[in-house]
C-alpha cells in the first residue's frame, strides 16, 4: 500500500510567495530573488512530505500564479499580443508569464491580461487557456524538468504533476468561430509526448495527470479524446506508470470510461463521492490500482479514521492491499499551511482541525492503521482521533436552539419582496433621482501600506480604539470627498475597517472562529483567510451601520451599505460539515437580513449584498443544480426582502459564466446586479442577449485584477457593445470588481476616464 499527496500549497506557510512576488512587480526585488523563494517554498514542500513517510512525493505542483498558466507557457499557448513583450531588453520567461496573467502597461506596450476564471466549485481563480483554430504547439518552457530535477537533488524521485491533456483543452477558450477547441488535441499531444519523454530521460517512474472533467458532464466527442490520448500515450511509454486523479465529484457515469484508460492508477475524490467506490470496485480491471481521496483536501476538520478506514478495508479486500493507494481528495492548494502556526485558536476547536500538514500526517498514519501496524505511537493517535470526532459531536459550542428555530420557522413570504421590480424601480428613482448609466464602484478602494499599518498597529494595542477611529474616519471622508469631486454617482465608503469581504463579516458573527496564519491562494498573489464555521450562525450586534452611517453623513449623494451574501460567506469559509450546507446558509441569510433592515433604518436607501460566489457554488453536475439553486436564490432573497420598495438592492457577481443560469440570477431579484465583463470583452454579455433581463445592470468596465489603466475611448466601445443586448436605461457603469488590491494613482486614473465615459455614452445615447 502506497500514499501520496496530489499536490500541496504553494504560497509557503507565512506567505513568502505573495510577498516575494509583489516585492518583484514593484521593482524591489530582483528576479533570481524571487526565483529563489520559489526554490526555498519547494524544498520545505517536499521535506515536510519526506519526513512525513509519504511514498510519492509531487513537483511541478507549484506555481509563481497559476498552474493551468504554467501549462499555457510549457505548451506554447502564448496568445501573439504578448510576443512583443518577449523583444523588451530584459524581459526574462518570467515576465511574460506574469503579462499574460496581469496585462503589460509600459516601454510603448499596453497589452491586456488574459481571461480568469473560478477553478470549478473552488475559490480558486486560474488563467483560461486561448486556442485558435489548427493552432501549433511547442515545448516552450523547461519549468517542469526544472522542478523535477530540484527535488531530484533533494533526494525525492518525485511524481511530477501535469494537467491533463483532455482537461487542458477543456479549461480554455475558443476565441473564433468554427472549431471546437478538442480539435487541437493531437496537435497538442505532439508537446506531451516531448514532455514525457524528457521527464523519462531525467529518470522519472511515476507522473500523475490531473483530470477533473473526468468527474463532470462529458460529450461523447470528449469521451472520444480520452480513449485516443491515453492510448497514444500508453503506446508510446510503456513503461513509465500513470495516475489519472479526478476530484471535486464523483466519476457516476463517466466510471466506465475511467477505468478502461489504460494507465496504472486512478484516483477517486470519496470525501465529495463516498458512493462511488462501490461503483468503481465492481467494474474496475485487474490491470488498474485505485487511488482513495479519504482525507478531505479543501476542508479543515480533522479525518475521521474510523471512517476512512472503513473505505480502505473494503478497496483492500477487493484488490490487495498492493494495488490501493491512499491519499487526499484533491489537491491541498485549498488548505492552510500548517495548523501549528495557531497559538490563539479555542484549543477544543482547535482539536477539531487538520491543515495541509496535518493531512500529510494522517495520510501516512491511515496507511499505517489499515497495514495492520501495532506501533504504539500510531495506535495512540487512532485514540486521540476518535476522542477528537467525539468531542467535536457533542460540543455545547456547536448548537443554540434559538438560531435553528427561527430558521426553521422561515416562510415563503420571507423571501419576497413587498412589489415585483417595475413598482420598486418608481419608487426607487422617486426618491433616489439617478441620471442615465450612472456610476458607482463596487465597494472597496485601494487598501494601502498606511491603512494596513493602521490596523495592525490596533490589533497589537499602539493604537487606541479612538485613534484608530479617527484616522479611519480620515481616510472615509478623503475617499468620500473624492468621489464627489470627479462626479461619481453613488458612492462607497471606501471599507478602510474591513481586513477581508467575509473575514470582517465572520468576525462579528456567533459560530465562527478565525485562525491567525489560515491562508489559502485565492489567485497569483491574492491570498484569503477563510473564516470557520464551526457552529450555529447569528447577529448578535448591528456590523456595518457605524461606518455607512458616518460616510452618509459627510455627503449629499447616495452612500452604499455594502454586505457580503450568505451563498458567499459560505463559499468562502470552511463550513461544518455535520450538517447540509443549506441549513447553514440560511442561518446565514437570517443574520445578513438582520443588518440590512437596520441599514435602512439608518437611511440607507442603497444597500449592496455582494454574491460574487453564487456561480461557483453551483454543483459540478447539472442534474443536482437544480436543488442548489433553490436554497441558494432563496438564502440571498431571505436576505435581502426585508426592506421597503424604495430602497435599492444591489449585488455583485464576478469571474463566473451566467449563461447557463441567468434564470436562476433573474429570480435573486435584486435591483441591480454588477458583473465582471470586461476581460472578456462583454462576452459575458451574450447571456442576456437571449434572456431578457428584467432589472437593472452594470457590466463592468474595466478590469480591477490588472494593474493596466483602460482609456476613456476603451471604456465607451465596453457600454457600446453593452448597449447591444441591454437597454440603455436598465445600465450602471462600473468596474469589474472591488479596488482593495489596486493602488491610487491607477485607481484614480481609471475611475476619473470610467466617469468621462459615462457621461460621453449618455451624450451619445441622447443624440
Amino acid at each position: 500500500m502506497q500514499t501520496h499527496i496530489l499536490g500541496y500549497p504553494r504560497i509557503g506557510s507565512k506567505r513568502e510567495l505573495k510577498k516575494a512576488c509583489e516585492q518583484y512587480w514593484s521593482g524591489k526585488i530582483l528576479l533570481e530573488e524571487l526565483l529563489n523563494t520559489g526554490r526555498n517554498i519547494c524544498n520545505q514542500n517536499w521535506n515536510i512530505q519526506k519526513e512525513a513517510g509519504i511514498d510519492l512525493i509531487p513537483c511541478n505542483d507549484f506555481s509563481y500564479y497559476d498552474q493551468v498558466l504554467d501549462m499555457s507557457l510549457v505548451v506554447g499557448a502564448i496568445p501573439t499580443r504578448y510576443h512583443e513583450v518577449v523583444l523588451k531588453k530584459n524581459n526574462s520567461e518570467l515576465d511574460l508569464y506574469f503579462a499574460m496573467a496581469r496585462g503589460y502597461q509600459k516601454e510603448g506596450l499596453d497589452i491586456t491580461a488574459m481571461e480568469m476564471t473560478k477553478w470549478f466549485d473552488t475559490n480558486y481563480h486560474y488563467i483560461v487557456p486561448e486556442f485558435y483554430k489548427n493552432q501549433q504547439f511547442k515545448l516552450s518552457s523547461d519549468k517542469i524538468f526544472n522542478e523535477f530535477a530540484g527535488a531530484k537533488q533533494a533526494g525525492i524521485n518525485a511524481k511530477p504533476v501535469i494537467i491533463g491533456l483532455v482537461s487542458y483543452l477543456l479549461l480554455g477558450k475558443e476565441k473564433e468561430e468554427g472549431f471546437d477547441k478538442l480539435d487541437l488535441a493531437g496537435n497538442l499531444l505532439s508537446v506531451y509526448t516531448e514532455i514525457l519523454t524528457k521527464l523519462q530521460e531525467q529518470g522519472a517512474e511515476w507522473i500523475q495527470f490531473d483530470e477533473p472533467f473526468l468527474a463532470l458532464d462529458l460529450t461523447e466527442k470528449a469521451k472520444e479524446a480520452y480513449h485516443f490520448v491515453y492510448t497514444e500515450i500508453r503506446k508510446r511509454f510503456p513503461k513509465l506508470k500513470f495516475i489519472v486523479a479526478t476530484y471535486f465529484e464523483g466519476l457516476n457515469d463517466n466510471g466506465s470510461l475511467a477505468v478502461s484508460l489504460p494507465v496504472n492508477v486512478l484516483h477517486v475524490d470519496l470525501v465529495r463521492n463516498p458512493e462511488q467506490l462501490d461503483e468503481i470496485l465492481n467494474v474496475i480491471p485487474e490491470s488498474l490500482s485505485l487511488s482513495l481521496g479519504v482525507v478531505d483536501g479543501r476542508n479543515i476538520w480533522k479525518n475521521d479514521f474510523e471512517k476512512s478506514l472503513s473505505f480502505i478495508n473494503k478497496a483492500v479486500e477487493k484488490l490487495g492491499s498492493e494495488r490501493v493507494l491512499i491519499a487526499p481528495s484533491s489537491s491541498l492548494l485549498h488548505s492552510p499551511c500548517d495548523l501549528d502556526f495557531e497559538t490563539s485558536l479555542n484549543p477544543e476547536i482547535k482539536n477539531w482541525l487538520a491543515f495541509a500538514k496535518q493531512k500529510v500526517a494522517e495520510v501516512v498514519t491511515l496507511k499505517e492503521l489499515a497495514s495492520g501496524t501495532e506501533n504504539e505511537q500510531i495506535l495512540a493517535s487512532f485514540e486521540e482521533n476518535k476522542k477528537a470526532i467525539a468531542s467535536r459531536r457533542t460540543s455545547s459550542l456547536i448548537h443554540n436552539d434559538e438560531v435553528k428555530q427561527r430558521a426553521n420557522a422561515v416562510t415563503e413570504k420571507d423571501a419576497q419582496r413587498i412589489n415585483p421590480f417595475k413598482i420598486r424601480k418608481e419608487e426607487q428613482q422617486k426618491v433616489l433621482q439617478l441620471p442615465l448609466f450612472p456610476t458607482t464602484t463596487i465597494g472597496s478602494f485601494p487598501q494601502t501600506t498606511e491603512v494596513r499599518s493602521w490596523r495592525a498597529k490596533f490589533k497589537k494595542g499602539e493604537l487606541t480604539a479612538e485613534q484608530y477611529d479617527i484616522l479611519l474616519k480620515e481616510e472615509t471622508q478623503r475617499t468620500i470627498n473624492w468621489q464627489e469631486e470627479i462626479g461619481i454617482d453613488v458612492l462607497v465608503h471606501g471599507e478602510f475597517e474591513r481586513n477581508d469581504m467575509v473575514e470582517y463579516f465572520g468576525e462579528q458573527l456567533e459560530g465562527f472562529t478565525f485562525t491567525k496564519n489560515g491562508w489559502v491562494q485565492s489567485y497569483g498573489s491574492r491570498c484569503v483567510k477563510p473564516p470557520v464555521i464551526f457552529g450555529d450562525v447569528s447577529r448578535p450586534t448591528p456590523m456595518t451601520v457605524y461606518w455607512s452611517q458616518y460616510a452618509q453623513s459627510q455627503t449629499e449623494k447616495w452612500v452604499k451599505g455594502m454586505l457580503t451574501g450568505p451563498v458567499t460567506i459560505l463559499q468562502w469559509s470552511f463550513v461544518r460539515d455535520d450538517q447540509p450546507r443549506s441549513e447553514t446558509c440560511k442561518q446565514i441569510a437570517l443574520a445578513i437580513r438582520d443588518e440590512v433592515v437596520d441599514l435602512e433604518k439608518a437611511g440607507i436607501r442603497i444597500i449592496q449584498i455582494d454574491e460574487p460566489a453564487i456561480r461557483e457554488g453551483l454543483p459540478l453536475r447539472k442534474t443536482d443544480w437544480q436543488n442548489y439553486l433553490k436554497w441558494a436564490v432563496e438564502a440571498f432573497r431571505i436576505s435581502a426582502s426585508g426592506v421597503e420598495d424604495a430602497t435599492q438592492i444591489h449585488t455583485h457577481m464576478c469571474y463566473s459564466e451566467f449563461n447557463d443560469i441567468i434564470e436562476n440570477i433573474a429570480d435573486m431579484d435584486a435591483d441591480v446586479i454588477t458583473i465582471e465583463c470586461s476581460r472578456s470583452q462583454m462576452e459575458l454579455l451574450n447571456a442576456f442577449a437571449d434572456f431578457s433581463y428584467p432589472n437593472e445592470i452594470g457590466p463592468g468596465v474595466y478590469d480591477i485584477h490588472s494593474p493596466r489603466v483602460p482609456s476613456k475611448e476603451e471604456m465607451i466601445e465596453l457600454l457600446r457593445k453593452a448597449q447591444n443586448v441591454i437597454p440603455a436605461n436598465q445600465l450602471w457603469v462600473n468596474p469589474d470588481c472591488g479596488l482593495k488590491t489596486r493602488h491610487w494613482e491607477e485607481t484614480e486614473k481609471a475611475l476619473i476616464a470610467m466617469v468621462a465615459a459615462a457621461k460621453e455614452a449618455s451624450v451619445e445615447y441622447a443624440l
